[in-house]
């Protein structure tokens, strides 16, 4: 049975129940990878998953129900059970669809064509030859991964809404594993696009170099001095304290962003950014879980909150319109609120730059423990870092085994300056983080 078919009798029953508020969330996707070791094909792996989700609405409380089989049956069955887990919720918390009728933005289609596995194949192999060739420190555990995915997601509800999305793309990724008198490290690089224009030369010869700087070193000197944050450190960093910007962690008392929209809470350089349509995005989306219009919005502008992000049950708590950052982690997960691309605006400066204005500090490429050491309520933080010194204002020997330890929110009032580029983030899925390079004051240093 197709979704529409199945959709269709989903309507049907729930309008034969009674319902006037309901809604059918479908979410499908279909994936193919090709991973390689010792210079050999050892991985190859299809998938095909995805589900649906009707949430209705009854005596003011919300049902859920989802199934991940397409059948007749298990269309009247779907209402059946979310109307009785509505009658069974004790919650009084206000429940909302989105109305229909809204503007969407007008996304451009993936414009390649997703490659054959023939494709996959010849580029993975390919790129792991490269990382062999590329220097003798190489060493096996290097390797490279192709990838293809399409992801469709559907909603449509009492209120109006039938919304289709369907995005595609394609990547690869190349880790490199080097050795040298006995030590190990290891870095990767990922792009998305089509493959033929990736260039695949820069993506190892990056991974390759990140690899073999990592090697050697001693713990940074302890102390208290400027950290420049190279991009990469500084989107996990945003990643780790995103909840931060999070209306459902302020009515939660979870965050001291609680109360300060309007209010100045970082350096009057810093403007943090959501993007749903992030170019480099590999899922942009022109609406939030809820079927709610998505767009981009300013969370820090110069320094001050302009707003936290919020979903219709929050926004309606806050008396304010949702920002249209509802997200469900699958098909059959409850809405939550989550970023699509966030990142720090870019300065003026070059990274050239921002090291001699640092002039002597430390340069952090990588960062730790990043669950362990990071209380997203307070801010405090005390991670595992490496990187290298910052000496005359350029990067000197490598440093590793050090801690950096400070607290999330002064550290966004004690951001001095930023590069002006912003590295393109390198995870998957719809939410991303990424960062130019930061320099920072005030933060602890603990090594030798």
């Amino acid at each position: 049975m197709t979704y529409h078919e199945f959709q269709q009798i989903v309507v049907d029953r729930a309008q034969a129940e009674g319902l006037t508020e309901y809604e059918l969330y479908y979410r499908a996707s279909e994936s193919t990878s090709v991973g390689t070791f010792q210079r050999e094909i050892n991985e190859f792996s299809s998938s095909n998953d995805g589900g649906v989700c009707f949430r209705c609405i009854v005596n003011g409380k919300m049902g859920y129900a989802s199934t991940e089989a397409l059948s007749a049956e298990e269309a009247l069955s779907l209402v059946e059970r979310a109307v009785e887990n509505a009658r069974s919720l004790e919650s009084e918390e206000p429940v909302f669809l989105c109305e229909g009728g809204k503007e969407y933005a007008q996304l451009k289609a993936q414009e390649y064509p997703l490659p054959e596995t023939e494709e996959m194949v010849s580029t993975a192999l390919a790129v792991v030859d490269k990382l062999y060739a590329a220097n003798e420190k190489v060493i096996d555990g290097s390797a490279a991964e192709v990838y293809r995915e399409k992801m469709t997601i559907a909603i449509r509800n009492s209120k109006g809404l039938d919304l289709t999305y369907t995005h595609a793309g394609a990547g690869i990724a190349a880790v490199a594993v080097v050795k040298e008198n006995g030590e190990m490290s290891n870095a990767f690089e990922m792009k998305h696009g089509q493959l033929s224009a990736i260039n695949t030369d820069e993506m190892v010869a990056k991974a390759v170099s990140d690899a073999i700087d990592e090697l050697g070193g001693e713990p940074a000197p302890t102390g208290a001095y400027p950290v420049v944050f190279a991009p990469q450190a500084m989107a996990s960093l945003l990643a780790t304290f995103s909840s931060v910007f999070s209306s459902e962690s302020a009515l939660r008392g979870l965050t001291r962003m609680k109360g300060q929209e309007g209010q100045t809470v970082a350096a009057p350089m810093v403007t943090l950014v959501d993007d749903p349509f992030y170019p480099d995005s590999a899922m942009p989306m022109p609406f939030d879980a809820e079927g709610c219009p998505t767009y981009t919005k300013n969370i820090i502008e110069k320094g001050v909150l302009k707003t936290l992000l919020y979903n219709l049950k929050t926004a309606h708590q806050a008396g304010v319109e949702t920002t249209g950052n509802a997200f469900k982690g699958g098909y059959a997960a409850s809405v939550d609120i989550r970023p699509f691309t966030m990142y720090l605006a870019p300065g003026d400066l070059t990274e050239e730059q921002l090291l001699e204005k640092a002039g002597t500090g430390v340069y952090i490429n990588s960062l730790g423990g990043l669950h362990a050491g990071a209380n997203a309520v307070s801010g405090d933080f005390s991670l595992q870092s490496a990187g290298f010194l910052i000496e005359g204002g350029k990067k000197t020997s490598h440093v590793k085994s050090f801690t950096v330890a400070g607290n999330f929110y002064d550290l966004l009032k004690n951001i001095t300056a930023l590069s002006d580029t912003v590295k393109p983030p390198r995870g998957m899925g719809m939410t991303a983080f990424c960062a130019p390079a930061v320099l920072v004051e005030g933060l602890t240093v603990s090594g030798k």
